[in-house]
């Protein structure tokens, strides 16, 4: 099978399992001269022919003013093509990068990373472009894994799809199926010209070790390629330890689940319309505010049930707030929400100090947060219907 039937079917399939393209779709594509973004860009104008989706790619070189880089020359190339290649320029970024380098070391990758995005996002909007098209492909992911696990002690790769509020642009990896050996034969096959990275550090990062070292892995062990693939996105089938979590408050029967699953979520759920909905009368559309969504939700558990819940919200460096503190009625008046606030009080600020936590206090119960040294301000408002006061308190170890 040619190469291109084969990747056009992968990233087909990538756009139905994550919805990537839709009609009226403007993409920003960003093009660095390499195999991958050169493919992409060639590989979308032809699957908007035959995936009968109408959407509009345009293709912007970002100048990023690394010593020796002739931008003419991927322009000219774009131009033979039958394309117009946008040269935007982002030549400051160089400077920052020398900047930052510390002594013995590449330029810094993640810095690099961060500046291009923004520069590619600002020339998005700049256009009314509602989505930008990265040329990761399924290699890129496995090896990003890899990396995190290694140096960020976390499970974690990129996003097919990812939308960032702030700048409303859409990133989407059309290629995330897509095999590198699988790029290197259609270009070939193709006759596309690549461009060789102007960047220093070309070839010499942790990623490359990393990409080495799979080709080792992957020669012994064949099966690992296409396993480690799927186990990406295998969530079915993901048995860590983060849904084994439960915080116990030394010295109590009391201990806190994070909400990470649907059991959790159900029985936080339950909980909050047993408090709110149906005690309080608090209207279905203002339990349900988005505050969910920002914060961290914990299940309060008693001996061994679930009598409580609590979101913990970062608003800004070294501030937090507490939000949808509830108790069920039966388990009240045992100390369990003081004892609560108190372990995430001293949890919080042994990493951020000094710290400020805030709280919406319904006035019924403000007495529990001034006998726990929260301080009242004069913001007194009503929400849901019911009477809240913000109080706040300072710490540090």
């Amino acid at each position: 099978m040619k190469a291109i039937r084969k990747i056009l079917a992968c990233m087909r399939r990538a756009d139905q399992n994550f919805s990537l393209i839709r009609n009226g779709d403007k993409i920003v594509v960003g093009i660095s001269g390499g195999k991958d973004s050169i493919a992409l860009f060639y590989l979308l104008n032809i699957y908007k022919k035959f995936s009968k989706t109408d959407f509009e790619v345009i293709p912007v070189h970002l100048d990023l003013g690394f010593p020796n880089s002739d931008t003419s020359i991927i322009r000219d190339y774009f131009k033979e093509l039958g394309y117009d290649l946008v040269i935007e320029d982002a030549t400051t970024v160089y400077p920052i990068l020398k900047a930052n380098q510390k002594e013995d070391k590449h330029l810094p990758c993640s810095i690099c990373s961060r500046m291009k995005k923004a520069s590619i996002n600002a020339y998005a909007n700049k256009v009314g472009a509602n989505k930008v098209a990265f040329a990761h492909h399924a290699d890129d992911a496995i090896e990003t894994l890899f990396m995190n696990e290694i140096y960020g002690s976390r499970i974690a790769t990129f996003a097919p799809k990812m939308h960032l509020e702030k700048a409303d642009i859409t990133f989407i990896r059309p290629f995330i199926y897509v095999r590198e050996e699988d790029i290197v034969r259609f270009v070939k096959e193709e006759k596309l010209r690549v461009f060789a990275s102007a960047c220093p550090a070309d070839k010499h990062t942790t990623r490359e070790d990393i990409k080495q070292g799979l080709k080792t892995l992957y020669k012994n062990y064949p099966d690992a390629k296409e396993n480690f693939l799927t186990m990406i996105g295998n969530n079915k089938s993901l048995d860590i330890w983060t849904n084994q979590y439960e915080y116990l408050i030394e010295g109590t029967d009391i201990s806190l689940v994070p909400v990470d699953d649907k059991a959790t979520t159900l029985e936080m759920f339950k909980i909050r319309h047993e408090v709110f909905i149906k005690e309080q009368n608090i209207k279905f559309e203002d339990e349900l505010d988005g505050i969910d969504e920002v914060s961290d939700a914990y299940l309060i558990k008693y001996k061994d049930t679930y009598v409580g819940t609590i979101l913990v919200r970062e608003v800004r460096a070294k501030e937090f707030k507490f939000h949808r503190l509830a108790i069920l009625k039966e388990y009240r008046h045992k100390g369990i929400a003081s004892k609560v606030i108190t372990y995430f009080e001293n949890k919080l600020v042994k990493e951020f100090t000094p710290l400020k936590i805030s709280i919406g206090a319904q006035v019924d119960v403000l007495p529990l947060y001034l006998k726990l040294g929260y301080i009242e301000t004069d913001n007194e408002y009503v929400e849901a219907g019911i009477k809240h006061k913000e109080v706040y308190k300072l710490l540090k170890l």
